[in-house]
């Protein structure tokens, strides 16, 4: 059963009780919008409790503000009360609510194109609040005054982003000189909220103009600071005529594909974040950064741990900001070294960072090129191989593990990366012989 037929079904139920049912919010939109939502959500005159009778075994986790998680069929499906909100005295959440109708629930809502309802069993739409002519406008609009919605719940800033990016609307003026007016209170968020919001900002389309949008704003400043320093960062124009830092990071963000991953997207947003406090101008002018990957890749391992996100993806982001300057030195390697810089898990998304890094600036791909041939040459045999030497036979000949053990064994990958060792045997013999050598 698909998330729709279980949430009607559901809707049917509270309906033959004799509740007022309909598809709320969300789902509604994106419907209208054509696009098939992944679940469900259903505002009704039932209260909590007359829903969980209905529904015994639900949770009850937000039955306080009227909200009860129903699982139907492994779908799980948000029942409302149709509400009004109390005071939000923290800017985060209502103090209290009061059930009521329709007309008040929608009013209490975020923005208008998500306080629409649906009749489960007609398909007929119901608008309280403007939200159908602004869909069909593509417009982002606050229910009532945008100053409110954003004192009641500073979330709603980010939210604002999130949707005009990800919908590709325009912000309406009174919306969008509200959210510039309230951007510092988003500091009254915790930082997990707001990470979320980030991340469904980045993973979506339109996501450079997600950045302009945080930056013109002054949300990014809040928990992005390091970013606004980017702007105005000049950079050698024989290697980027496209201008700033800023402007080249904000290109890459748009050649990405929309399914990009967080991990390469936050990668190509921070790789050179250490670009401003590394650059030097040398006597004839020219523009350096010296090790701006280094510090850079120290830089988004401190901000993303800041903004609390995984510890695997922070190793995997700050990684990928580490080398991505090692990717001009590629046709020079040797086939060892060339082989172990390939094997690593975040390669395939290090090479798109570095196709995006070239497209939006220089236009090079000479390097990408060659990683790209050297894929197809490597496939037919494994990047890094099984070692033919291991500890053991180390230990077998009398060595402890110390800091010539590793350097032995990295030594004979080495060899076999280079195809020097045809066979196990042939790998013994060069360890004799690297203890042992033989004097000619």
């Amino acid at each position: 059963m698909n998330p729709h037929d279980s949430a009607l079904k559901l809707a049917r139920k509270l309906s033959q009780a004799g509740h007022l049912a309909l598809f709320a919010g969300g789902c509604v939109r994106d419907r209208l919008l054509g696009v098939e939502p992944k679940d469900y959500d259903i505002a009704t005159s039932a209260t909590p409790q007359e829903v969980l009778r209905l529904f015994p075994g639900s949770n009850e986790v937000g039955a306080h503000f009227g909200v009860v998680i129903v699982r139907h069929h492994g779908h799980a499906t948000e029942i409302a009360t149709f509400r009004t909100d109390g005071s939000y005295k923290d800017g985060r959440r209502p103090e209290s609510v009061e059930f009521s109708t329709p007309e008040e629930d929608a009013a209490r809502r975020d923005f208008t194109i998500n306080a629409l309802f649906e009749n489960p069993e007609t398909g007929e739409i119901i608008d309280h609040v403007g939200g159908l002519a602004d869909l069909q406008t593509r417009t982002l609009r606050t229910v009532g005054n945008p100053e409110d919605r954003f004192q009641e719940d500073a979330l709603r800033l980010l939210r604002a982003v999130r949707f005009a990016t990800r919908l590709g609307f325009t912000l309406e003026p009174a919306t969008w000189a509200a959210i510039q007016q309230f951007a510092p209170s988003l500091q009254r968020i915790s930082v997990e909220r707001i990470r979320d919001e980030f991340s469904r900002i980045l993973t979506g389309p339109h996501r450079a103009l997600g950045i302009e949008l945080l930056t013109r704003s002054g949300l990014i400043d809040i928990f992005l600071p390091e970013l606004r320093d980017l702007i105005g960062c000049d950079q050698p124009p024989q290697w980027h005529p496209e201008g700033d830092v800023y402007t080249h990071t904000r290109i890459m963000l748009d050649m990405l594909d929309d399914e990009a991953p967080l991990a390469l997207v936050l990668a190509v947003l921070l790789h050179d974040i250490a670009k401003p406090p590394t650059r030097t101008v040398d006597p004839d002018g020219r523009i350096r950064f010296n090790g701006h990957d280094a510090l850079g890749a120290t830089m988004a391992e401190n901000i993303l741990r800041r903004l609390k996100y995984p510890n695997s993806l922070i190793d995997d982001v700050a990684f990928m900001v580490s080398r991505h300057m090692q990717f001009m030195h590629v046709q020079d390697m040797r086939t060892a070294k060339l082989k172990r810089f390939m094997a690593t898990p975040t390669f395939i998304q290090e090479l798109e960072l570095h196709r995006v890094d070239c497209a939006s600036s220089n236009g090079f791909t000479d390097n990408y090129d060659f990683l790209v041939s050297k894929r197809g040459e490597f496939d037919n045999s494994p990047t890094l191989p099984t070692p033919l030497l291991n500890g053991r036979d180390l230990i077998a000949r009398g060595l402890s593990p110390s800091p010539t053990f590793r350097e032995i064994l990295d030594d004979a990958l080495t060899e076999q990366l280079e195809g020097r060792f045809p066979s196990r045997d042939s790998a013994l013999a060069w360890l004799d012989n690297r203890l042992n050598p033989q004097v000619p």
